[in-house]
């Protein structure tokens, strides 16, 4: 399919040109604007700035998870933030982006888990343990990440060095809670354990994005999200672990299944919020220690820090119900740093172009 803007041979079945972006016409009527995937890598959003919005709408935001979208559109996903494919600042469109490919992410994982237990629970195939504690370690966490991949709306990062943040982020961030706790020995309570975890994390994220490649706000939340992930995952498998080597196996699924459904609220959230926070400060900026006590961060990361604290009290009605007003708490932050992340970009590209001109 040949495109009549820029005359690039694109392959049957595609919605827009892989080159320019231009959308093609089927029937002599333009495809419906809301069918369109969210437009990646080379898409120019030629929408002036002042007629676009940029306010939180729910219903808008996840008004294409249930569409039907190629695979053509998922990989076009996973090639973006490489230094052919990262759009430059006046490219990137600074409304709100429609992802949808976490929920894919989730039924896969899903899918994958059912396959796993079928094989221990039915089978009675202890081989299958190892799997089952890994995918229900890694399903909600890494779907979460995906969400916060499809949200980065620069599309700077790629995501290799995302896989690689949620390993070795979560890996360097749970060694430094361990430093910490080995520190603070025997004064070990829920306030000491949300300030060791989230410094730990936040350490750990601000070491990824002191550089000023990643100085966008939504850059940050992605960083932080994959290192919170990590470390929710890998916190979830030892945990599950411990539950099977109590000889109950009921408490295994058990332990997976409310952890899962409280990740998105917990350690993936609130590092997240620790990223944007530090980037919001950081800009254009080289990094300078005194950022860390810039009151933009320091509020972001008291916040995390209390919400973490409450989190882990055994306060009566905290399991479930107070765990799930704190992620519900932390994801109303979230999206209002996303929408700072997006008006952000707007200002740059304001700028840019004023400069330009």
């Amino acid at each position: 399919m040949k495109c009549p803007q820029c005359v690039y041979t694109n392959p049957d079945g595609v919605k827009f040109c892989l080159s320019c972006g231009e959308k093609f016409i089927k029937n002599n009527t333009e495809e419906d604007e809301n069918s369109l995937f969210y437009e990646f890598a080379h898409y120019v959003d030629m929408v002036p700035r002042f007629e676009r919005s940029v306010e939180p709408k729910f219903q808008n935001v996840f008004s294409r998870v249930f569409r039907n979208h190629s695979e053509l559109e998922a990989e076009r996903l996973f090639i973006v933030g490489t230094a052919l494919t990262t759009p430059k600042i006046t490219e990137v469109t600074e409304t709100w982006p429609k992802p949808w490919l976490f929920a894919r992410v989730f039924i896969f994982a899903l899918i994958a888990f059912l396959g796993l237990y079928i094989g221990v629970g039915y089978f009675r195939n202890v081989n299958f343990i190892p799997g089952l504690i890994i995918v229900g370690a890694f399903a909600v966490p890494l779907t979460t990440l995906i969400f916060f991949w499809e949200m980065n709306a620069p599309q700077n990062i790629a995501f290799y060095r995302i896989i690689y943040v949620v390993f070795i982020g979560g890996i360097l961030s749970m060694l430094v809670a361990l430093l910490f706790f080995d520190i603070l020995k025997h004064n070990i309570n829920p306030i000491t354990i949300g300030i060791a975890e989230e410094l730990a994390k936040a350490i750990t994220v601000i070491t990824f994005v002191r550089y000023r490649k990643y100085r966008y706000i939504l850059n940050g939340l992605l960083i932080g999200a994959a290192v919170g992930a990590g470390f929710a995952a890998f916190e979830t498998a030892g945990y599950a672990l411990r539950a099977l080597l109590s000889g109950d196996g009921k408490n295994l699924y058990i332990t997976m299944l409310w952890r899962g459904i409280l990740a998105p609220g917990g350690h993936v959230a609130w590092a997240a919020l620790t990223g944007a926070a530090f980037c919001r400060v950081q800009g254009d900026q080289p990094f300078n220690i005194n950022m860390l006590f810039h009151s933009k961060f320091l509020r972001v990361f008291i916040l995390v820090v209390l919400m973490h604290a409450l989190w882990d009290m055994q306060i009566p009605g905290m399991f479930p119900f107070g765990q799930i007003f704190l992620m519900v708490s932390s994801w109303i932050v979230v999206f209002l740093l996303i929408r700072a992340g997006l008006k952000e970009i707007g200002n740059k590209k304001f700028k840019y172009q004023s400069n330009i001109r």
